[in-house]
């Protein structure tokens, strides 16, 4: 129970990445506050957290929106009163089109989801980890920070690339307060993410790149699992972890090395 004692925030836990990881957290021993807009899917996770015998605390939030988040972050400060984890995983593939069919609100929604939601969970988390330190993890991408091949995904890949430029200037900031700050990078992962990605046209914007052995070395071709990433995130919510920081750490089978 590696994490016993410890009170940890997931975002986007309702499904897939959040909720693997919310569950691994909580089997070391953590309770969880766990965030997504979903209900049925919050209360879901958080019916299996408290069957491994955690506290678990629902939270109904769009990432992107200010009152939803406070409104998010009085509850956490209420019910707990602190944090020493943060998974700020919550994020959307959004639209991938070509460059001049990607419109101003395409971009804006994409940027708002990834970029806003991550800096307003960090905004509200620090001040709940700065007496007693921790370990906040942001879910990046290979996608904006190795890989440049992906077809109309500029505005997703601007998005992973600003997180870890938010990641290793949070780093350096906040460690002074023992807070440690990490970006985790995944490539092909078996999620429900595709589900909020639109793809308009996509071909437009490809540069032909073929891999006859398949994009991921490491396993034949086959993406990586939820519960994968889950074990890094322990790793890094731990003590086992606590001389990184401001690090990526890409998790793909190699998958970036190729594309």
């Amino acid at each position: 129970m590696a994490l016993e004692g410890r009170i940890a925030l997931v975002t986007g836990g309702g499904s897939g990445l959040g909720r693997a990881s919310a569950l691994k957290l909580a089997a070391e021993g953590a309770d969880i506050a766990l965030l997504s807009r979903t209900m049925e899917e919050v209360d879901a996770v958080c019916l299996e957290i408290t069957r491994l015998g955690r506290k678990a605390l629902p939270l109904y939030a769009d990432i992107s929106d200010v009152a939803d988040m406070q409104a998010a972050f009085d509850q956490i400060t209420e019910t707990f009163g602190r944090l020493d984890i943060v998974f700020a995983n919550a994020g959307i593939n959004g639209t991938w089109a070509p460059l001049e069919e990607l419109t101003v609100e395409d971009w804006d929604k994409t940027n708002a989801v990834n970029l806003r939601g991550t800096f307003l969970t960090l905004h509200h988390a620090v001040p709940l980890m700065k007496e007693h330190g921790g370990s906040i993890i942001i879910t990046s991408s290979i996608n904006g920070t190795r890989t440049f091949t992906t077809a109309g995904a500029s505005a997703y890949s601007t998005t992973k690339a600003g997180q870890l430029a938010l990641t290793q200037m949070a780093a350096l900031e906040l460690a002074k307060h023992r807070i440690r700050v990490n970006a985790i990078c995944p490539g092909a992962i078996e999620s429900q993410i595709d589900q909020n990605t639109e793809q308009r046209n996509v071909e437009m914007a490809a540069e032909p790149a073929y891999y006859p052995d398949g994009d991921i070395p490491l396993t034949d071709g086959k993406p990586g699992k939820a519960e994968e990433i889950a074990d890094l995130v322990c790793f890094l919510s731990s003590d086992s972890s606590r001389h990184i920081t401001g690090t990526p750490i890409w998790i793909d089978g190699a998958q970036s090395l190729l594309v």
